[in-house]
Parts: structure tokens; C-alpha cells; sequence
């Protein structure tokens, strides 16, 4: 025991220590760029002094350039520098569960900042594969019903309401986030959109078969709840109308008999995130 207490002690201090070298190499590295970055600017003021007519530079002109050669350095800095203290301030945000914002893509509330809730598990559409999915249902929704059965930070509800959604379905469990989903209702007085603080499985029981134009399912990745969630939501989407999918792994509609009778539209990723637009085929 206490050998294997031991190696575990070293394990655990060699990860430290290479964790640590990497950083300190990091920070070497970026210094030395700063040095030579530095050293190029000095040496081309030294050059345009040479070249001046008087063989001097006029001080507004050496101060010009002393605040050019600080900017740059500063610049050179922020990208170059390993962001050691931004990720640990990341990490701490993300348990406080401080708001940080989203911002509405298009539509009538285009560019619209909304404040999210920064909480574990909490993870919202990124704006590119929302610009993609709008793009892919043609912009407009106008006069369509729609319903997310995982809302979370509300991107996708409130981008389709802005979008001209007549009605917006959210469904958000966790107390602290559907409180701030309604306080960004309110803010927007958006008064097609509709929070319901319940489980969106439970929810989806309780509504009519095909009485949403478009769907959103983005389930948590890590609860294994994809099936149970195409389970309840596809029944609720009319004929022609769309379901939009986020999962960790490519969705294979050919492998969930649940998707018998649905064709997959369009399909992308985005770092780790599948996402996924299918139709109910009319069979009318």
C-alpha cells in the first residue's frame, strides 16, 4: 500500500512539475519574442533617426514612436503571454454562476445582448452554428410554433422569436436559469415566448402530437439522454415540420427507428458539437 501510495505521490508531483514546465516554457518563449519584437522597433527608430535631415528626431516624433513601441508591446503581450490567470478567473466564474450574455444573432431583436447564467452543464448554441441553423430553416419563422425542450441559456428560443416565431415553448428544470430566461423575457417583452420551469421530458408528455412547427433538442451530452428525449419530442412536430439536434456524435437517422419516416436536411459540426436538421417527410 503505502508503495503504491508512493508512486501515486510521484505521478501526481511529475504531473505538477511538467505542468508547471510547460507554463514557464511558455512564458520564455513569448518573452524572447517580446525582446526581439522590441529590438526590431528600436532598431528602425534608430534607422529613421539616422536618415532624419538634422540627424536628429523631434521629440513629438520620438514620443510618437515610444507609444507605438509600447502599444505593440502590449499587443505582442496579451497574445503571446500564456493566459494562465484569464483560465483560472474562467474556471471561478463558472461556479460563481455570475451572468455573462449571449447576443441575438438576427431578426427584430438583432444584436441584442442577454445576460446567461455561468453554471456547470450550461451551454448555449454558439453563435455560428445558430447563424447556420437559422440560415438552413431560411431566416424567417414567422407565424410558426416552436418549442425547446432543454432551453438552458434561451439561444435558440429567443432567436427564433426574434425571427418572428408566434409562439416560443421553453422548458427549463434548473430554478436559477428560468428565472433568468423569464427576466429576459420581460426585458425583451417578448410575449410569444412561454417558461415553463419543469423537466422538458415531463413537459413533452403533456403537450398535443403535432403542434410544433420546429422542435430544438440540445440535451446535456454527459446524461445519455438523447434517446429518452427523441422519444417524446418527435410525436410533437406537425408533417414538413423540422427537428434540430446538438449531440456529442454524429446522428445517424437511419439507426433510431424513432426517425423512421424523417429525412436529415442538413448537418455540421463545431468543435465537439454534431448538429443536426431533419423534416418530417409528409406521407399525406
Amino acid at each position: 500500500m503505502g508503495e503504491r501510495a508512493d508512486a501515486r505521490s510521484r505521478h501526481g508531483t511529475g504531473e505538477a512539475v511538467g505542468s508547471t514546465g510547460m507554463r514557464k516554457g511558455g512564458a520564455l518563449a513569448a518573452a524572447h519574442f517580446i525582446r526581439r519584437a522590441a529590438a526590431r522597433r528600436i532598431g528602425r527608430s534608430a534607422r529613421l533617426a539616422a536618415r532624419h535631415p538634422c540627424g536628429n528626431v523631434s521629440a513629438p516624433a520620438r514620443a510618437h514612436r515610444r507609444r507605438g513601441r509600447v502599444h505593440h508591446l502590449a499587443e505582442t503581450a496579451r497574445y503571446c503571454m500564456p493566459r494562465l490567470a484569464s483560465s483560472r478567473a474562467a474556471g471561478a466564474s463558472s461556479k460563481s454562476g455570475k451572468p455573462h450574455a449571449i447576443r441575438i444573432i438576427g431578426g427584430d431583436w438583432k444584436r441584442t445582448p442577454l445576460p446567461v447564467l455561468d453554471l456547470d452543464g450550461l451551454r448555449p448554441t454558439p453563435d455560428r452554428v445558430r447563424e447556420t441553423l437559422f440560415n438552413w430553416l431560411g431566416q424567417r419563422l414567422d407565424g410558426q410554433h416552436c418549442l425547446d425542450l432543454f432551453a438552458g441559456s434561451g439561444a435558440l428560443g429567443f432567436e427564433a422569436a426574434s425571427r418572428g416565431a408566434a409562439r416560443v415553448l421553453m422548458a427549463e428544470r434548473h430554478a436559477r436559469a428560468a428565472n433568468q430566461l423569464r427576466a429576459n423575457q420581460q426585458r425583451l417583452d417578448a410575449r410569444m415566448i412561454e417558461i415553463a420551469e419543469a423537466d422538458g421530458l415531463h413537459l413533452a408528455a403533456s403537450l398535443a402530437p403535432g403542434s410544433f412547427d420546429v422542435v430544438f433538442l440540445d440535451p446535456p451530452f454527459d446524461a445519455d439522454l438523447l434517446g429518452k428525449a427523441l422519444a417524446v419530442a418527435v410525436p410533437l412536430v406537425r408533417a414538413d415540420g423540422y427537428l434540430y439536434v446538438e449531440a456529442g456524435e454524429a446522428l445517424e437517422p437511419a439507426a433510431h427507428e424513432l426517425l423512421s419516416g424523417w429525412k436529415l436536411v442538413r448537418q455540421g459540426k463545431a468543435g465537439a458539437v454534431h448538429f443536426h436538421l431533419l423534416q418530417r417527410e409528409n406521407k399525406e
